[in-house]
């Protein structure tokens, strides 16, 4: 059980967390505490990441190379727009946003869910930049594990953006010419 100044000392946290929530908001909504939650989260499963990588005995390298630095830009890039925007990702976000309607090519546009307390995870999922941060280690570390397969998996992506714009290129350059 709690000491004395233990029971004191709770209440007067939550109050200034109150306190801090409210004059940081301004009038708005803004999940702070959502907020703390997804930076713990995102912390866990860094130093998860970086336990397996340790403890598998994979040295890390002196400076990245190039070449992975624009792979895995690339593919970050690519994966968190499949993940936070996609037609075909839809269910996976489904339980934390509403569909607004599209929003581009196979993309939509949705919102983070605010009544039910999932709204840090809805603006997480929706959102590629916020995606891109997990998505970048979470690659980063497959490259220290398994470097063959995500590279194979990093080289996938890269050549489905550049399919991507393609696509866009095309259908700008059809457009144009047909004056549609």
């Amino acid at each position: 059980m709690g000491t004395a100044a233990d029971r004191r000392f709770a209440p007067r946290l939550r109050e200034l967390l109150r306190r801090t929530e409210h004059a940081y908001a301004a009038g708005d909504e803004r999940p702070l505490r959502g907020y703390l939650a997804a930076m713990a989260a995102f912390g866990a499963y860094t130093a998860g990441w970086a336990t397996v990588v340790r403890m598998r005995g994979r040295p890390l390298p002196d400076r990245p190379v190039p070449w992975d630095v624009a792979l895995t830009a690339v593919a970050t890039f690519r994966l968190s727009r499949l993940l936070s925007k996609a037609s075909v990702t839809s269910p996976l976000r489904a339980p934390f946003t509403t569909f607004v309607g599209p929003q581009g090519p196979a993309e939509l546009h949705e919102e983070a869910r605010s009544d039910d307390g999932n709204a840090t995870v809805g603006e997480l999922v929706t959102c590629p930049f916020c995606m891109s941060v997990w998505v970048a280690s979470t690659l980063t570390a497959g490259q220290l594990l398994w470097p063959r397969a995500t590279r194979t998996t990093m080289g996938a992506l890269t050549a489905l953006a550049g399919a991507d714009a393609l696509q866009l290129a095309y259908n700008a350059l059809v457009n144009r010419t047909t004056g549609e």
